[in-house]
């Protein structure tokens, strides 16, 4: 990939549900270690969008490109392999689990790949969520949700990822939380770590986001950098309300 090239690139991408189409013609962008968040209401396609491109749900039309190379069919085991990880909005982590197995199975394909760092990688990742450290040894599933979020965040960050997609890290979360999980995906970029993130609460990836997308009804109505989206009238009147209410 040349130092030009972005790392992800979306053109005219149009996903099927059935006979409803559920995303039209979606073009988007991610640089190199930036932050684009993909903002709007519940039911926009924000989830299917992510879904697509990490090769979940087949796309009908369209392209995207990941590192420079068009992918064509995608498949999950691939994309992760080429460094992309998808957070879910259900998080989808093993209940019956202790954290530090959870955290194992993010590099169950580097370690099929030959890398045997997965030890080092967890000391890494337990320095960005120290909580996670001390509950190495708990069931995942007696986790409180802002602990479960950091757990599948850091089983992301196992991979090594170069790319990772977020599907609604605020999702349930209390708002100091949320100001917590927003902290840490702001300092992944200082790793290198380009993120899309999808996310409903507007307000808080714009703070962290460099550039933004608001998906309506399965279109791209507007964007722009994250400066221009938190002036623009629509976007204020939509979606960023009176000011203190997040």
């Amino acid at each position: 990939m040349s130092a030009a090239q972005p790392i992800l690139e979306v053109r005219d991408l149009c996903v099927s549900h059935g006979k409803v189409e559920a995303l039209h013609h979606v073009s988007l962008k991610v640089e190199a270690g930036q932050i684009v968040t993909v903002i709007g209401p519940n039911g926009a396609g924000k989830t299917t969008l992510l879904s697509a491109i990490m090769g979940v749900l087949p796309h009908s039309r369209g392209e995207i490109a990941y590192l420079g190379h068009a992918q064509g069919e995608i498949e999950v085991e691939r994309m992760v392999a080429q460094g992309m990880t998808l957070v879910p909005e259900s998080r989808a982590l093993f209940g019956e689990m202790s954290v530090e197995d959870n955290l194992l199975l993010g590099a169950f394909m580097r370690h099929r790949l030959g890398h045997r760092d997965e030890h080092a990688t967890m000391e890494r990742v337990f320095g960005i969520f120290p909580r996670m450290k001390e509950r190495r040894a708990q069931m995942a599933g007696t986790l409180s949700g802002g602990e479960r979020q950091m757990l599948a965040v850091g089983r992301a960050l196992m991979a090594k990822p170069r790319l990772l997609l977020l599907d609604e890290p605020s999702l349930g979360l209390a708002p100091l939380i949320v100001r917590e999980i927003f902290r840490i995906v702001a300092d992944l970029k200082k790793s290198g770590v380009a993120v899309l993130l999808v996310e409903q609460n507007a307000r808080a990836a714009l703070q962290i986001a460099d550039y933004g997308y608001v998906l309506e009804t399965g279109e791209v109505a507007i964007e722009g950098s994250s400066d221009q989206l938190q002036d623009d009238p629509k976007v204020i009147e939509s979606y960023l309300g009176l000011g203190g209410k997040h």
